[in-house]
C-alpha cells in the first residue's frame, strides 16, 4: 500500500447531502426511500437540503434502509486520522 498516496479531499459534504449520495447511488427516489423508512418525503427533502437535523435515531432507519452505517451518514467528512499515521 505504500506506492498509494491518499487522494486530496475535494468537497466538504454535510450529513443531508450523504444522505441524497447514497439514495442516489442505489437508484432510489425520496418516495421510494419514505416507503422503506416510514420518513415522510417532504422530511428526506428537508434533510437532504439541510433544512432539518438528520439526528441519530433518523440515521439509524435510514441506514438500514440505504444498507450503511449510521456514522457514514452522520459524519461523512470524518478522517480516522490514526490511519494517515501509520
Amino acid at each position: 500500500m505504500k506506492q498509494f498516496r491518499p487522494a486530496k479531499k475535494r468537497v466538504t459534504v454535510s450529513a443531508g447531502e450523504s444522505v441524497r449520495i447514497i439514495r442516489e447511488l442505489q437508484g432510489l427516489s425520496q418516495n421510494q426511500l419514505a416507503q422503506c423508512t416510514g420518513i415522510p418525503q417532504a422530511t428526506l427533502s428537508a434533510i437532504e437540503n439541510d433544512r432539518v437535523r438528520l439526528g441519530v435515531e433518523r440515521a439509524k432507519v435510514l441506514a438500514r434502509a440505504l444498507k450503511c452505517h449510521p456514522a457514514v451518514l452522520v459524519f461523512p467528512g470524518w478522517e480516522d486520522h490514526l490511519q494517515t499515521a501509520a
